[in-house]
């Protein structure tokens, strides 16, 4: 699973050291069993909300499903297994499980980074111009199945990527010397040149990270000018816009912070990837600060699993009171439930002169295009 950990250990015989001597050995297991629990429960909660709730299906939550159910697949088929490549010096999964979770993993990374792309671009296009994209659509219906079609699609085209990862692993044999021998989870096979691992590198980087943050990083860029030159060239507006306009921004800035928290924990390890596979002198270069960016990487790709329910709780009250009822049994109080349906009858009498993107049950074509209910708590306020 850790494609370049012992490639670059057991190619110094004389440094090596034994796991039972290595900090990471006693503490990425430690954290691996936080990410377990706390993204089980957490994306777990979520999926729960999302189908008990049907109030919550629109258009922007299912994207927020798909990225649900893309962590909990890495959580549940890669944590348990990969926990250990620090503890063991020898992957004892076999070939077949080496396989499926490194196949899962792109699966996971590619549906994460693909679907926060798609909902970036959704909440371009509810906010610059909600109207013209409920048109579009043809409809609320027709745009949640449109939604849905185009979650499978994205988990398809994942699946299609991470084609060579599952064909290419294997269990590759590393000596240390004559008498100690390792079996490693590798998805380069030798036999398939070091061009090709290079490639991989390269294409992962692409694909996986600089090429869809580049497209959500304008997708934002020009979310950011429409709301500047909207509030400029509208600067006497009604209380209620202004409200609709806090909110626009409130809920893109948490979109935002989904892409944000995406980038961070996978930047580590493709700055050590890329380098060690296109720097020459990488082996011989290796100290300890790369070594600790190589842990750090790899224990940040899998953390970012369990970040997005957090970053949920913290940011969303709706997605906050479903949290608290399934796991603290605090049900909502009758004067914040009260206050939510006033709100949804407003908004459903006077959706069609609205372009409101704030977050509100599915009772208007409009307001259910532009809103992500699982960023918002049933009102302007995120």
């Amino acid at each position: 699973m850790d494609d370049y950990n012992d490639s670059l250990i057991f190619n110094d015989t004389e440094s090596y050291k034994p796991y039972s001597q290595r900090p990471e050995t006693y503490i990425v297991p430690i954290l691996f069993a936080f990410i377990f629990i706390i993204g089980v429960v957490g994306n777990g909660t979520l999926v729960a909300v999302f189908v008990r709730h049907k109030a919550m299906r629109n258009v922007p939550n299912t994207y927020i499903l798909s990225l649900a159910l893309a962590d909990l697949l890495v959580i549940i088929t890669c944590v348990p297994f990969t926990s250990i490549v620090y503890t063991l010096e020898s992957w004892p999964w076999g070939d077949t499980v080496c396989r499926l979770s490194e196949a899962a993993k792109d699966v996971s990374i590619g549906v994460s980074v693909f679907t926060l792309t798609a909902l970036s671009a959704d909440r371009y296009f509810a906010i610059v111009d909600p109207l013209r994209k409920l048109h579009a659509t043809g409809g609320s219906k027709r745009a949640t199945r449109l939604t849905v079609a185009t979650a499978i699609g994205i988990w398809l085209l994942a699946g299609a990527i991470a084609t060579p990862a599952y064909i290419g692993s294997y269990l590759r044999e590393f000596v240390v010397n004559p008498t100690k021998k390792f079996l490693v989870c590798y998805p380069y096979p030798v036999e398939w040149g070091e061009s090709y691992a290079r490639t991989m590198v390269l294409m992962k980087f692409l694909i996986y990270y600089s090429l869809p943050l580049a497209v959500i990083a304008l997708f934002y860029v020009l979310m950011a000018r429409h709301l500047v030159l909207s509030t400029q060239n509208v600067p006497g507006e009604m209380q209620g816009t202004q409200r609709q306009m806090r909110a626009r921004r409130k809920v893109a800035l948490t979109v935002l912070a989904f892409v944000v928290v995406f980038a961070a924990c996978f930047l580590p390890t493709h700055v050590f990837m890329m380098w060690f596979y296109y720097c020459p002198t990488a082996q011989e270069d290796f100290n300890a600060w790369w070594s600790a960016l190589r842990i750090v990487g790899f224990c940040f790709s899998f953390l970012n699993s369990c970040v997005n329910p957090i970053a949920l709780y913290c940011t969303s009250g709706i997605f906050r009171k479903h949290f608290n009822r399934y796991l603290f049994c605090r049900t909502p109080s009758a004067h914040g439930t009260r206050g939510s349906l006033s709100l949804s009858t407003s908004r459903r009498l006077h959706s069609s002169r609205k372009t409101n993107i704030s977050m509100v049950p599915r009772t208007t074509s409009v307001g259910r295009e532009s809103s992500i209910r699982l960023l918002n708590n049933g009102s302007s306020k995120l």
